[in-house]
Protein backbone atom coordinates (compact mmCIF):
# COMPACT_ATOMS: atom_id res chain seq x y z
CA UNK A 1 0.00 0.00 0.00
CA UNK A 2 1.83 3.58 -0.72
CA UNK A 3 1.94 6.12 1.38
CA UNK A 4 -0.80 8.16 -0.07
CA UNK A 5 -3.45 5.30 0.63
CA UNK A 6 -2.00 4.87 3.80
CA UNK A 7 -2.94 8.51 4.70
CA UNK A 8 -6.26 8.04 2.86
CA UNK A 9 -7.02 4.78 4.88
CA UNK A 10 -6.39 6.90 8.47
CA UNK A 11 -8.62 10.14 7.41
CA UNK A 12 -12.03 8.98 9.47
CA UNK A 13 -9.53 9.54 12.13
CA UNK A 14 -8.61 12.84 11.68
CA UNK A 15 -11.74 14.08 12.90
CA UNK A 16 -11.55 12.41 16.51
CA UNK A 17 -9.18 12.83 19.28
CA UNK A 18 -7.05 9.98 20.34
CA UNK A 19 -6.16 9.26 23.65
CA UNK A 20 -2.34 9.06 22.94
CA UNK A 21 -2.46 10.94 19.65
CA UNK A 22 1.32 10.89 18.42
CA UNK A 23 2.49 8.02 19.37
CA UNK A 24 -0.75 6.18 18.84
CA UNK A 25 -1.31 7.80 15.14
CA UNK A 26 2.30 6.72 14.20
CA UNK A 27 2.29 3.42 14.74
CA UNK A 28 -1.22 3.03 13.20
CA UNK A 29 0.06 4.64 10.31
CA UNK A 30 3.32 2.30 10.43
CA UNK A 31 1.39 -0.08 10.17
CA UNK A 32 -0.89 0.82 7.28
CA UNK A 33 2.10 1.48 5.31
CA UNK A 34 3.32 -2.41 5.91
CA UNK A 35 0.19 -3.48 4.75
CA UNK A 36 0.85 -5.78 1.73
CA UNK A 37 -0.70 -5.55 -1.62
CA UNK A 38 -3.12 -8.40 -1.31
CA UNK A 39 -4.67 -6.07 1.62
CA UNK A 40 -5.90 -3.34 -1.27
CA UNK A 41 -8.88 -6.12 -2.74
CA UNK A 42 -10.06 -5.73 0.92
CA UNK A 43 -9.98 -2.07 1.87
CA UNK A 44 -11.50 -1.43 -1.26
CA UNK A 45 -14.44 -3.77 -0.08
CA UNK A 46 -14.53 -1.70 3.47
CA UNK A 47 -14.26 1.74 1.34
CA UNK A 48 -17.95 2.30 2.14
CA UNK A 49 -18.16 1.46 5.49
CA UNK A 50 -14.95 3.67 5.52
CA UNK A 51 -17.21 6.71 4.05
CA UNK A 52 -20.29 6.21 6.70
CA UNK A 53 -17.40 6.19 9.56
CA UNK A 54 -16.00 9.89 7.97
CA UNK A 55 -19.31 10.65 7.33
CA UNK A 56 -20.54 10.52 10.95
CA UNK A 57 -17.37 11.24 12.31
CA UNK A 58 -17.95 15.15 12.12
CA UNK A 59 -15.06 17.38 13.46
CA UNK A 60 -15.21 17.92 17.53
CA UNK A 61 -14.06 20.97 18.88
CA UNK A 62 -13.34 19.80 22.67
CA UNK A 63 -10.31 21.63 25.36
CA UNK A 64 -7.31 20.51 23.80
CA UNK A 65 -8.49 19.51 20.34
CA UNK A 66 -9.22 22.94 18.97
CA UNK A 67 -5.47 22.94 18.85
CA UNK A 68 -5.28 20.21 16.48
CA UNK A 69 -7.39 21.54 14.23
CA UNK A 70 -6.14 24.32 14.07
CA UNK A 71 -2.68 22.58 13.57
CA UNK A 72 -4.69 20.74 10.74
CA UNK A 73 -5.97 23.23 9.04
CA UNK A 74 -2.67 25.16 8.92
CA UNK A 75 -0.98 22.05 6.88
CA UNK A 76 -3.48 22.88 3.94
CA UNK A 77 -5.28 20.38 1.66
CA UNK A 78 -5.52 16.97 3.03
CA UNK A 79 -4.27 14.72 0.61
CA UNK A 80 -6.13 11.46 1.49
CA UNK A 81 -9.17 13.98 0.58
CA UNK A 82 -7.52 15.48 -2.76
CA UNK A 83 -6.97 11.68 -3.88
CA UNK A 84 -10.12 10.73 -3.73
CA UNK A 85 -11.92 13.06 -4.97
CA UNK A 86 -9.45 12.00 -8.11
CA UNK A 87 -10.59 8.69 -8.11
CA UNK A 88 -13.78 9.87 -8.56
CA UNK A 89 -13.21 12.14 -10.95
CA UNK A 90 -14.66 14.61 -8.82
CA UNK A 91 -11.92 17.40 -7.96
CA UNK A 92 -13.13 19.51 -10.52
CA UNK A 93 -14.21 23.47 -10.48
CA UNK A 94 -17.14 23.83 -12.97
CA UNK A 95 -18.30 27.01 -14.71
CA UNK A 96 -22.29 27.52 -13.60
CA UNK A 97 -24.74 28.33 -15.90
CA UNK A 98 -28.36 30.40 -14.99
CA UNK A 99 -30.71 28.63 -14.07
CA UNK A 100 -34.41 30.18 -13.99
CA UNK A 101 -35.66 28.66 -10.96
CA UNK A 102 -32.61 29.06 -9.03
CA UNK A 103 -33.23 30.66 -5.28
CA UNK A 104 -31.54 31.43 -2.44
CA UNK A 105 -32.01 29.45 0.92
CA UNK A 106 -33.93 31.66 2.67
CA UNK A 107 -36.61 33.05 -0.33
CA UNK A 108 -36.85 28.79 -0.42
CA UNK A 109 -38.13 28.91 3.62
CA UNK A 110 -40.24 32.17 2.92
CA UNK A 111 -41.97 30.83 -0.30
CA UNK A 112 -42.66 27.47 0.92
CA UNK A 113 -43.22 27.99 5.03
CA UNK A 114 -46.72 27.02 4.62
CA UNK A 115 -45.88 23.80 3.05
CA UNK A 116 -47.47 20.43 4.76
CA UNK A 117 -46.70 17.03 4.96
CA UNK A 118 -49.18 16.16 3.19
CA UNK A 119 -49.30 18.97 0.54
CA UNK A 120 -45.97 19.42 -1.06
CA UNK A 121 -44.93 22.00 -3.58
CA UNK A 122 -45.20 21.01 -7.29
CA UNK A 123 -42.58 23.43 -8.35
CA UNK A 124 -38.73 22.37 -9.03
CA UNK A 125 -35.97 24.40 -7.44
CA UNK A 126 -32.54 24.74 -7.62
CA UNK A 127 -30.33 25.49 -4.36
CA UNK A 128 -27.04 26.09 -4.19
CA UNK A 129 -24.99 26.19 -0.33
CA UNK A 130 -22.61 24.65 1.11
CA UNK A 131 -22.93 20.61 2.89
CA UNK A 132 -22.49 21.58 6.78
CA UNK A 133 -23.93 17.85 7.55
CA UNK A 134 -24.26 14.66 5.67
CA UNK A 135 -26.08 11.53 6.75
CA UNK A 136 -26.68 8.32 5.36
CA UNK A 137 -29.99 6.26 6.05
CA UNK A 138 -29.31 2.81 4.71
CA UNK A 139 -27.81 2.78 1.45
CA UNK A 140 -30.71 4.15 -0.72
CA UNK A 141 -30.90 7.43 1.41
CA UNK A 142 -28.72 10.59 2.03
CA UNK A 143 -30.06 13.70 4.11
CA UNK A 144 -27.11 16.66 3.72
CA UNK A 145 -28.42 20.28 5.72
CA UNK A 146 -26.97 22.81 3.00
CA UNK A 147 -26.30 26.58 4.58
CA UNK A 148 -26.55 29.57 2.45
CA UNK A 149 -27.04 33.12 3.35
CA UNK A 150 -26.76 32.24 6.60
CA UNK A 151 -29.67 30.05 6.91
CA UNK A 152 -29.81 25.88 6.75
CA UNK A 153 -32.29 23.58 4.59
CA UNK A 154 -32.51 20.15 4.75
CA UNK A 155 -31.99 18.30 1.58
CA UNK A 156 -33.26 14.60 1.24
CA UNK A 157 -31.81 12.24 -1.96
CA UNK A 158 -33.90 9.44 -2.39
CA UNK A 159 -32.43 6.63 -4.55
CA UNK A 160 -36.09 6.23 -5.55
CA UNK A 161 -36.74 10.25 -6.27
CA UNK A 162 -33.87 10.70 -8.92
CA UNK A 163 -32.77 9.71 -12.30
CA UNK A 164 -29.63 6.57 -12.04
CA UNK A 165 -28.92 4.04 -14.45
CA UNK A 166 -28.00 1.82 -11.55
CA UNK A 167 -27.51 2.13 -7.69
CA UNK A 168 -24.08 2.32 -8.24
CA UNK A 169 -23.92 5.68 -10.30
CA UNK A 170 -25.94 6.79 -6.79
CA UNK A 171 -23.31 5.83 -4.79
CA UNK A 172 -20.50 7.33 -6.51
CA UNK A 173 -22.32 10.69 -6.86
CA UNK A 174 -22.94 10.98 -3.24
CA UNK A 175 -19.55 9.06 -2.04
CA UNK A 176 -17.07 11.74 -2.42
CA UNK A 177 -19.10 14.35 -0.36
CA UNK A 178 -18.32 15.47 2.98
CA UNK A 179 -18.89 19.04 4.94
CA UNK A 180 -17.83 21.95 3.69
CA UNK A 181 -18.44 20.98 0.26
CA UNK A 182 -20.42 23.14 -1.74
CA UNK A 183 -23.13 21.93 -4.10
CA UNK A 184 -26.26 22.49 -6.63
CA UNK A 185 -29.26 20.49 -6.31
CA UNK A 186 -32.96 20.81 -7.67
CA UNK A 187 -35.70 19.39 -6.18
CA UNK A 188 -39.40 20.06 -4.93
CA UNK A 189 -40.26 21.74 -1.61
CA UNK A 190 -42.05 19.05 1.27
CA UNK A 191 -42.16 18.61 5.01
CA UNK A 192 -41.27 15.37 6.47
CA UNK A 193 -43.08 13.86 9.10
CA UNK A 194 -41.27 15.92 12.07
CA UNK A 195 -42.25 19.15 10.40
CA UNK A 196 -38.98 19.85 9.16
CA UNK A 197 -39.01 21.82 6.01
CA UNK A 198 -36.84 19.78 3.51
CA UNK A 199 -35.86 19.86 -0.27
CA UNK A 200 -37.20 16.43 -1.78
CA UNK A 201 -33.95 15.90 -4.58
CA UNK A 202 -35.16 15.23 -8.05
CA UNK A 203 -31.45 15.08 -9.84
CA UNK A 204 -28.27 14.14 -8.13
CA UNK A 205 -26.36 17.09 -6.65
CA UNK A 206 -23.76 18.78 -8.16
CA UNK A 207 -20.29 18.91 -6.71
CA UNK A 208 -19.38 22.72 -7.78
CA UNK A 209 -16.22 23.40 -5.36
CA UNK A 210 -15.28 20.79 -2.99
CA UNK A 211 -13.65 21.33 0.56
CA UNK A 212 -10.14 19.89 0.52
CA UNK A 213 -9.42 21.42 3.95
CA UNK A 214 -11.01 19.41 7.16
CA UNK A 215 -13.60 22.14 8.53
CA UNK A 216 -14.40 21.50 11.88
CA UNK A 217 -17.61 21.90 13.87
CA UNK A 218 -16.62 24.69 16.47
CA UNK A 219 -13.67 27.10 16.53
CA UNK A 220 -12.86 28.26 20.01
CA UNK A 221 -8.77 28.94 19.99
CA UNK A 222 -8.89 33.08 19.95
CA UNK A 223 -5.34 32.20 18.28
CA UNK A 224 -7.07 29.74 15.27
CA UNK A 225 -9.69 32.18 14.98
CA UNK A 226 -8.03 34.59 13.93
CA UNK A 227 -5.67 33.09 11.72
CA UNK A 228 -8.19 31.20 10.01
CA UNK A 229 -10.98 34.10 10.02
CA UNK A 230 -12.93 32.54 7.35
CA UNK A 231 -13.68 29.00 9.13
CA UNK A 232 -14.48 30.94 11.77
CA UNK A 233 -17.00 32.94 9.72
CA UNK A 234 -18.47 29.29 8.51
CA UNK A 235 -18.85 27.77 11.58
CA UNK A 236 -19.19 30.35 14.17
CA UNK A 237 -22.33 32.59 13.75
CA UNK A 238 -21.92 35.10 15.95
CA UNK A 239 -18.50 35.85 14.22
CA UNK A 240 -20.51 36.73 11.50
CA UNK A 241 -23.45 38.50 12.91
CA UNK A 242 -21.22 41.33 14.41
CA UNK A 243 -20.09 41.71 10.93
CA UNK A 244 -23.49 41.19 9.72
CA UNK A 245 -24.60 44.15 12.15
CA UNK A 246 -21.55 46.38 10.95
CA UNK A 247 -23.39 46.53 7.61
CA UNK A 248 -26.42 47.04 9.52
CA UNK A 249 -25.61 49.86 11.27
CA UNK A 250 -23.60 51.56 8.33
CA UNK A 251 -26.76 51.23 6.18
CA UNK A 252 -28.82 53.17 8.93
CA UNK A 253 -26.10 55.75 9.17
CA UNK A 254 -26.67 56.67 5.77
CA UNK A 255 -30.34 56.83 5.80
CA UNK A 256 -30.40 58.63 8.48
CA UNK A 257 -28.40 61.19 6.79
CA UNK A 258 -30.29 60.97 3.74
CA UNK A 259 -33.40 61.56 5.51
CA UNK A 260 -32.35 64.71 6.66
CA UNK A 261 -30.88 65.78 2.98
CA UNK A 262 -27.20 65.18 3.47
CA UNK A 263 -25.02 65.13 0.76
CA UNK A 264 -22.83 62.10 0.79
CA UNK A 265 -19.31 62.14 -0.14
CA UNK A 266 -15.31 60.88 -0.79
CA UNK A 267 -12.67 62.98 0.10
CA UNK A 268 -8.64 62.11 -0.13
CA UNK A 269 -7.23 59.96 1.70
CA UNK A 270 -3.60 61.05 0.62
CA UNK A 271 -2.11 64.59 0.96
CA UNK A 272 1.19 66.34 1.71
CA UNK A 273 -0.27 67.06 5.10
CA UNK A 274 -2.81 65.12 7.66
CA UNK A 275 -4.66 67.77 9.57
CA UNK A 276 -8.24 67.38 11.26
CA UNK A 277 -7.26 65.81 14.33
CA UNK A 278 -4.06 65.30 17.00
CA UNK A 279 -2.55 62.09 15.92
CA UNK A 280 0.92 61.16 14.39
CA UNK A 281 -0.25 60.01 10.64
CA UNK A 282 1.26 57.42 8.30
CA UNK A 283 3.99 58.81 6.13
CA UNK A 284 4.65 57.98 2.55
CA UNK A 285 6.16 58.78 -1.05
CA UNK A 286 4.12 58.54 -4.56
CA UNK A 287 5.97 57.77 -8.26
CA UNK A 288 4.68 60.96 -9.21
CA UNK A 289 5.93 63.22 -6.36
CA UNK A 290 9.39 61.25 -5.37
CA UNK A 291 10.79 64.27 -3.36
CA UNK A 292 7.51 64.57 -1.55
CA UNK A 293 6.46 62.90 1.50
CA UNK A 294 2.57 61.86 1.46
CA UNK A 295 0.73 61.45 4.60
CA UNK A 296 -2.36 59.12 5.04
CA UNK A 297 -5.32 61.35 6.50
CA UNK A 298 -6.27 60.79 10.32
CA UNK A 299 -9.66 62.74 9.25
CA UNK A 300 -11.71 64.20 6.52
CA UNK A 301 -12.81 67.25 8.82
CA UNK A 302 -10.76 69.99 6.68
CA UNK A 303 -11.69 68.50 3.32
CA UNK A 304 -15.53 68.51 4.46
CA UNK A 305 -15.39 72.21 5.89
CA UNK A 306 -14.29 73.18 2.47
CA UNK A 307 -17.01 71.92 0.80
CA UNK A 308 -19.44 73.83 3.20
CA UNK A 309 -17.24 76.49 2.32
CA UNK A 310 -18.29 75.70 -1.35
CA UNK A 311 -21.67 75.81 -0.44
CA UNK A 312 -22.75 72.11 -0.11
CA UNK A 313 -24.50 73.03 3.59
CA UNK A 314 -24.96 69.36 4.54
CA UNK A 315 -22.52 66.94 3.67
CA UNK A 316 -21.43 63.37 5.31
CA UNK A 317 -18.50 60.74 4.63
CA UNK A 318 -18.03 57.61 6.34
CA UNK A 319 -14.69 56.04 5.38
CA UNK A 320 -11.50 55.32 6.04
CA UNK A 321 -8.52 57.00 8.06
CA UNK A 322 -5.46 56.23 9.65
CA UNK A 323 -3.42 57.15 12.84
CA UNK A 324 -0.19 56.07 13.87
CA UNK A 325 -1.06 54.47 17.12
CA UNK A 326 -1.12 51.82 19.16
CA UNK A 327 -3.35 48.76 19.29
CA UNK A 328 -5.53 48.05 22.54
CA UNK A 329 -9.00 47.44 22.46
CA UNK A 330 -10.94 50.62 21.86
CA UNK A 331 -7.86 51.16 18.96
CA UNK A 332 -6.61 50.15 15.81
CA UNK A 333 -4.45 52.32 13.49
CA UNK A 334 -6.65 51.50 10.41
CA UNK A 335 -10.32 52.74 11.31
CA UNK A 336 -13.60 53.87 10.02
CA UNK A 337 -14.69 57.26 10.90
CA UNK A 338 -18.08 58.88 10.05
CA UNK A 339 -18.10 62.73 9.63
CA UNK A 340 -21.05 65.21 9.00
CA UNK A 341 -21.21 68.97 9.06
CA UNK A 342 -24.42 71.05 8.76
CA UNK A 343 -24.26 74.53 7.98
CA UNK A 344 -26.43 76.73 10.48
CA UNK A 345 -26.69 74.28 13.23
CA UNK A 346 -25.26 75.06 16.80
CA UNK A 347 -24.28 72.73 19.86
CA UNK A 348 -27.36 71.96 21.09
CA UNK A 349 -29.20 70.85 17.73
CA UNK A 350 -25.90 68.58 17.09
CA UNK A 351 -27.10 67.41 20.65
CA UNK A 352 -30.52 66.84 19.54
CA UNK A 353 -29.54 64.96 16.77
CA UNK A 354 -27.18 62.83 18.48
CA UNK A 355 -30.14 61.55 21.19
CA UNK A 356 -32.32 60.57 18.14
CA UNK A 357 -29.56 58.89 16.06
CA UNK A 358 -27.93 56.71 19.03
CA UNK A 359 -31.19 56.28 20.64
CA UNK A 360 -32.56 55.42 16.77
CA UNK A 361 -30.19 52.44 16.48
CA UNK A 362 -30.21 51.21 19.81
CA UNK A 363 -33.89 50.29 19.53
CA UNK A 364 -32.97 49.20 15.49
CA UNK A 365 -30.44 46.77 17.54
CA UNK A 366 -33.34 44.94 19.39
CA UNK A 367 -34.86 44.40 16.49
CA UNK A 368 -32.32 43.38 14.25
CA UNK A 369 -31.44 40.69 17.33
CA UNK A 370 -34.89 39.22 17.43
CA UNK A 371 -34.99 38.74 13.55
CA UNK A 372 -32.16 38.34 11.80
CA UNK A 373 -29.27 38.00 14.36
CA UNK A 374 -29.92 36.20 17.03
CA UNK A 375 -27.16 35.08 18.03
CA UNK A 376 -25.51 38.39 19.59
CA UNK A 377 -25.72 38.62 22.63
CA UNK A 378 -26.22 42.27 23.66
CA UNK A 379 -26.01 44.02 27.04
CA UNK A 380 -29.06 46.35 28.03
CA UNK A 381 -28.19 49.77 27.39
CA UNK A 382 -30.02 52.61 29.76
CA UNK A 383 -31.90 54.43 27.07
CA UNK A 384 -33.62 57.90 28.23
CA UNK A 385 -35.68 59.72 26.24
CA UNK A 386 -34.57 62.51 24.05
CA UNK A 387 -33.82 65.62 25.94
CA UNK A 388 -33.47 63.78 29.09
CA UNK A 389 -29.78 62.79 27.95
CA UNK A 390 -27.05 64.17 31.17
CA UNK A 391 -24.97 67.06 30.46
CA UNK A 392 -22.28 68.23 32.66
CA UNK A 393 -19.35 70.82 31.94
CA UNK A 394 -15.52 69.96 31.73
CA UNK A 395 -14.15 72.45 33.92
CA UNK A 396 -16.37 72.60 37.00
CA UNK A 397 -17.06 68.39 36.54
CA UNK A 398 -13.47 68.53 36.79
CA UNK A 399 -12.72 70.69 39.77
CA UNK A 400 -15.36 68.86 41.27
CA UNK A 401 -13.86 65.68 41.29
CA UNK A 402 -10.66 67.27 41.92
CA UNK A 403 -11.09 69.30 44.86
CA UNK A 404 -8.82 71.72 43.81
CA UNK A 405 -9.20 74.87 40.91
CA UNK A 406 -7.68 74.82 37.52
CA UNK A 407 -5.30 77.21 36.60
CA UNK A 408 -6.23 79.75 33.72
CA UNK A 409 -5.39 77.28 31.09
CA UNK A 410 -5.10 79.38 28.72
CA UNK A 411 -1.50 80.85 30.48
CA UNK A 412 1.61 79.62 28.61
CA UNK A 413 2.73 77.58 31.83
CA UNK A 414 -0.51 75.46 32.36
CA UNK A 415 0.46 72.35 32.36
CA UNK A 416 3.05 72.89 34.61
CA UNK A 417 0.70 74.56 36.99
CA UNK A 418 -1.75 71.89 36.86
CA UNK A 419 1.05 69.01 37.10
CA UNK A 420 1.61 70.69 40.09
CA UNK A 421 -1.32 70.42 41.68
CA UNK A 422 -2.29 67.21 40.89
CA UNK A 423 0.74 65.87 42.40
CA UNK A 424 0.03 67.56 45.37
CA UNK A 425 -3.69 65.48 45.68
CA UNK A 426 -1.94 62.28 47.03
CA UNK A 427 -5.25 60.48 46.94
CA UNK A 428 -5.32 60.69 42.86
CA UNK A 429 -3.56 58.44 40.51
CA UNK A 430 -0.46 59.25 38.59
CA UNK A 431 -0.60 61.78 35.58
CA UNK A 432 1.07 61.41 31.95
CA UNK A 433 4.96 61.03 32.17
CA UNK A 434 6.84 63.83 31.82
CA UNK A 435 6.64 66.12 28.68
CA UNK A 436 3.28 64.76 27.83
CA UNK A 437 0.88 68.09 26.33
CA UNK A 438 -1.38 70.33 28.29
CA UNK A 439 -4.47 68.17 26.45
CA UNK A 440 -3.29 64.83 27.02
CA UNK A 441 -2.83 65.88 30.76
CA UNK A 442 -6.25 66.87 30.76
CA UNK A 443 -7.82 64.14 28.88
CA UNK A 444 -5.84 61.78 31.32
CA UNK A 445 -7.54 63.57 34.24
CA UNK A 446 -11.05 63.61 32.57
CA UNK A 447 -10.83 60.10 31.43
CA UNK A 448 -10.07 59.02 35.17
CA UNK A 449 -12.72 61.27 36.70
CA UNK A 450 -15.62 62.26 34.25
CA UNK A 451 -16.21 59.61 32.10
CA UNK A 452 -17.41 57.02 34.15
CA UNK A 453 -20.71 58.74 34.89
CA UNK A 454 -22.13 57.20 31.62
CA UNK A 455 -21.87 53.35 33.12
CA UNK A 456 -25.12 53.98 34.09
CA UNK A 457 -26.83 56.56 31.55
CA UNK A 458 -25.62 58.52 28.08
CA UNK A 459 -23.68 61.41 29.28
CA UNK A 460 -22.24 64.38 27.20
CA UNK A 461 -19.74 66.46 27.99
CA UNK A 462 -19.45 70.04 27.06
CA UNK A 463 -17.56 73.15 26.91
CA UNK A 464 -13.63 71.53 27.07
CA UNK A 465 -10.84 74.03 27.01
CA UNK A 466 -10.36 76.19 24.02
CA UNK A 467 -6.85 74.03 23.46
CA UNK A 468 -8.12 70.54 23.68
CA UNK A 469 -10.52 71.71 20.54
CA UNK A 470 -8.49 74.10 17.81
CA UNK A 471 -10.72 73.45 15.02
CA UNK A 472 -13.82 74.86 17.36
CA UNK A 473 -15.27 78.05 18.16
CA UNK A 474 -14.01 79.77 21.23
CA UNK A 475 -15.42 81.59 24.65
CA UNK A 476 -15.23 82.37 27.95
CA UNK A 477 -17.44 80.36 30.02
CA UNK A 478 -19.36 82.59 32.61
CA UNK A 479 -19.14 79.81 35.37
CA UNK A 480 -15.26 79.49 35.98
CA UNK A 481 -13.77 82.37 33.36
CA UNK A 482 -11.89 80.19 31.20
CA UNK A 483 -11.93 79.98 27.70
CA UNK A 484 -13.55 76.90 26.55
CA UNK A 485 -14.96 75.35 23.29
CA UNK A 486 -17.99 74.86 21.90
CA UNK A 487 -17.66 71.54 22.08
CA UNK A 488 -19.80 68.39 23.22
CA UNK A 489 -18.54 64.26 23.77
CA UNK A 490 -20.76 61.26 24.13
CA UNK A 491 -20.44 58.83 26.24
CA UNK A 492 -21.85 55.84 26.47
CA UNK A 493 -21.43 52.84 28.80
CA UNK A 494 -17.74 54.53 29.31
CA UNK A 495 -16.93 54.69 25.71
CA UNK A 496 -16.44 57.70 23.74
CA UNK A 497 -18.71 57.51 20.90
CA UNK A 498 -19.24 60.20 19.13
CA UNK A 499 -17.82 64.37 19.32
CA UNK A 500 -19.78 67.30 17.67
CA UNK A 501 -18.63 71.38 17.60
CA UNK A 502 -19.56 74.64 16.54
CA UNK A 503 -16.68 75.06 13.88
CA UNK A 504 -14.40 78.03 13.64
CA UNK A 505 -15.08 80.07 11.26
CA UNK A 506 -12.64 82.88 11.70
CA UNK A 507 -10.08 83.06 9.45
CA UNK A 508 -7.99 85.07 11.96
CA UNK A 509 -8.92 83.33 14.95
CA UNK A 510 -8.36 79.73 13.13
CA UNK A 511 -4.36 81.31 11.97
CA UNK A 512 -3.91 82.34 15.79
CA UNK A 513 -5.19 78.70 17.12
CA UNK A 514 -2.79 77.21 14.25
CA UNK A 515 0.02 79.00 15.87
CA UNK A 516 -0.76 78.20 19.47
CA UNK A 517 -1.06 74.91 18.46
CA UNK A 518 2.70 74.97 16.79
CA UNK A 519 4.27 76.64 19.83
CA UNK A 520 2.66 73.92 22.41
CA UNK A 521 3.83 71.50 20.43
CA UNK A 522 7.66 72.79 20.16
CA UNK A 523 7.08 73.02 24.49
CA UNK A 524 6.22 69.91 24.81
CA UNK A 525 9.19 68.86 22.82
CA UNK A 526 7.14 66.67 20.11
CA UNK A 527 8.48 69.31 17.25
CA UNK A 528 10.73 67.21 15.57
CA UNK A 529 9.23 63.78 14.82
CA UNK A 530 5.48 64.80 16.05
CA UNK A 531 5.05 62.75 19.01
CA UNK A 532 1.62 61.14 19.60
CA UNK A 533 -0.17 64.19 18.80
CA UNK A 534 1.80 64.25 15.60
CA UNK A 535 3.50 67.21 14.02
CA UNK A 536 1.46 70.81 14.03
CA UNK A 537 1.63 73.68 11.23
CA UNK A 538 -0.54 76.33 10.22
CA UNK A 539 -2.91 74.69 7.17
CA UNK A 540 -2.57 77.91 5.17
CA UNK A 541 -4.71 76.64 2.23
CA UNK A 542 -7.53 75.60 4.80
CA UNK A 543 -7.21 79.19 6.65
CA UNK A 544 -7.32 80.93 2.94
CA UNK A 545 -10.66 78.64 2.37
CA UNK A 546 -12.26 80.06 5.34
CA UNK A 547 -11.23 83.51 3.74
CA UNK A 548 -14.00 82.89 1.09
CA UNK A 549 -16.46 82.50 4.08
CA UNK A 550 -17.61 79.43 6.10
CA UNK A 551 -20.83 79.68 7.47
CA UNK A 552 -21.84 78.98 11.28
CA UNK A 553 -21.59 75.57 11.28
CA UNK A 554 -22.33 72.41 12.98
CA UNK A 555 -19.34 69.47 12.32
CA UNK A 556 -19.95 65.92 14.38
CA UNK A 557 -17.64 62.75 14.37
CA UNK A 558 -17.98 58.92 15.30
CA UNK A 559 -15.75 55.86 15.18
CA UNK A 560 -17.84 53.43 13.54
CA UNK A 561 -15.68 50.22 14.93
CA UNK A 562 -16.27 51.91 18.43
CA UNK A 563 -19.98 52.00 17.92
CA UNK A 564 -20.61 48.87 16.70
CA UNK A 565 -18.71 47.65 19.61
CA UNK A 566 -21.15 49.76 21.95
CA UNK A 567 -24.87 47.99 19.93
CA UNK A 568 -22.93 44.43 19.82
CA UNK A 569 -21.46 43.89 23.29
CA UNK A 570 -17.85 43.55 21.39
CA UNK A 571 -15.71 43.77 24.09
CA UNK A 572 -12.50 44.66 21.59
CA UNK A 573 -12.12 46.19 18.41
CA UNK A 574 -10.49 43.15 16.02
CA UNK A 575 -13.96 42.11 17.07
CA UNK A 576 -15.52 44.11 14.69
CA UNK A 577 -13.37 44.25 11.60
CA UNK A 578 -13.59 42.02 9.25
CA UNK A 579 -9.94 40.24 9.98
CA UNK A 580 -8.89 41.94 13.19
CA UNK A 581 -6.65 44.43 14.21
CA UNK A 582 -3.54 45.41 11.97
CA UNK A 583 -1.56 42.84 14.54
CA UNK A 584 -3.85 40.32 13.63
CA UNK A 585 -4.02 41.31 9.78
CA UNK A 586 0.18 41.51 9.85
CA UNK A 587 0.39 37.55 11.45
CA UNK A 588 -1.74 36.29 8.47
CA UNK A 589 0.87 36.49 6.10
CA UNK A 590 3.70 35.57 9.31
CA UNK A 591 2.09 32.33 10.21
CA UNK A 592 1.94 31.23 6.52
CA UNK A 593 6.03 31.45 6.47
CA UNK A 594 6.66 29.62 9.33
Amino acid sequence: MSSKKGLYFLRPFIFSPLIKRETAYTRFFSAACSISKREDARATARSGRLHNAAVKAQPKTENGHDAAVAELSHSGADEGRIQKLKEYNALRYPRISHHGNRMSIPKFRHTFENVTTLAPASEEVLLQGRIMSIRASGSKLVFMDISGDFEKVQVMIGLNNVPVANPEEFKRTLHPLLRGDIVSVTGTAMRTSSGELSLKATTLPSLLSPCVAPLPEKLINEETRILKRHVDLLVNRETADVLRLRSYIIKYLRDFFHERDFTEVQTPLLADYAGGAAARPFLTSATEFPNKELALRIAPELWLKRLVVGGMNKVFEIGPAFRNEGLDTTHNPEFTICEFYSAYSNLQELMAMTESLIGGLLEYTKQLRESKLPTLDIAELAEPSEGDWRQVEFVPALEDALGIKLPNLSDPDAHEQLTKLVEGVSRLPPVEPEGASLNRLLDHLASTHLEADSLTAPLFITHHPACMAPLAKSFACPRTGQLVSARAELFVAGREIANMYEEENDPFEQRRKFEFQVLSRRGSGEERDGGEEGQARVDESYVHALEHGLPPTGGWGCGVDRLVMLLSGAPRIADVLSFGSLRNVVSLSQAVRK
